[in-house]
């Protein structure tokens, strides 16, 4: 399944801030990314918006609450409502994250890394047939920024993901700012990390520019994708054949012709490198 997904090109993460913009740039943006959760539990307007994104542009839904790193297992009630979710949006593929946000039952607010361990990756395993039992469409999973290296961890964060996308045949959802910005706050060359991942399964990129504070980076949403951000991108397009990419952006807004010249930049990459790679 993962090999015949179509090619999308580059888009945004759709947010109501620019929803006029979005559609007056029809023609320049390929694809719209929505947050699956801003329409679970929603009312009717925002499923109308729902419908009516869908009726003008190729979508993506993007969860953030599926916690397939909880070992007390998936929402059966969460799973269902997100399945409406992506009835509606018609994706070629959807996405969640390499973490769990729920423990105990509760939502703790945040995308928290799992240890790289054998334990870890069986609840993985588990919570992602479950979800792939009620959802016929191919999952792919995003590597996340994390702060804390666990002491048990077992192996590294590059072959914790080759084995569980190879485990579950999921995809991977590349977030090239958040392997930048993991490199760079562990003193780690971000090539050697692409060189261990399972980039035959990259299918989706999302980049953004990298939040500097203090002596860390942090993954804020909120700057320019800079020149350090698109030296990764070229060199992720150069080894895999990327079926879209991602523009995310929620704080610190900019002209919408400023996010329309990165969405630019990034098709004339993947253009160039698909050219390439033919």
């Amino acid at each position: 399944m993962l090999e015949n997904l179509p090619y999308l090109g580059a888009g945004l993460g759709f947010r109501p801030q620019f929803k006029t913009e979005v559609f007056l740039n029809r023609s320049k943006i390929d694809f719209l990314e929505i947050t699956s959760d801003h329409y679970i539990d929603s009312p009717a307007k925002k499923l109308e918006e729902l419908e009516l994104l869908a009726q003008h542009f190729r979508l993506v839904p993007h969860s953030l609450e599926l916690s397939l790193g909880s070992a007390e297992g998936v929402d059966e009630e969460y799973i269902a409502k997100l399945a409406d979710v992506v009835s509606i949006a018609k994706p070629a593929w959807f996405s969640d994250h390499i973490c769990f946000t729920r423990s105990g039952g509760v939502k703790i607010g945040h995308l928290a890394p799992v240890p790289f361990t054998d334990e870890a990756l069986g609840v993985f395993v588990r919570n992602v047939s479950a979800v792939k039992k009620r959802i016929h469409v191919p999952l792919i999973l995003e590597n996340i920024t994390y702060n804390i290296d666990y002491p048990w961890n077992e192996m590294s964060e590059a072959t914790f993901i080759r084995r569980l996308l190879e485990e579950t045949d999921c995809g991977l959802l590349l977030d090239v700012a958040n392997l930048y910005i993991n490199s760079v706050n562990r003193g780690i060359d971000w090539k050697n990390v692409l060189d261990e991942l399972p980039l035959d399964r990259v299918i989706q990129l999302h980049f953004v520019g990298a939040h500097r504070h203090a002596d860390r980076l942090i993954d804020a949403h909120a700057d320019t994708t800079d020149d350090e951000i698109w030296n990764v991108i070229r060199e992720v397009a150069v080894r895999c054949n990327i079926k879209g990419a991602i523009l995310e952006r929620d704080e610190n807004f900019p002209e919408f012709s400023s996010l329309i010249t990165e969405l630019q930049t990034a098709k004339e990459i993947l253009n160039e490198e698909a050219y390439v790679l033919s």
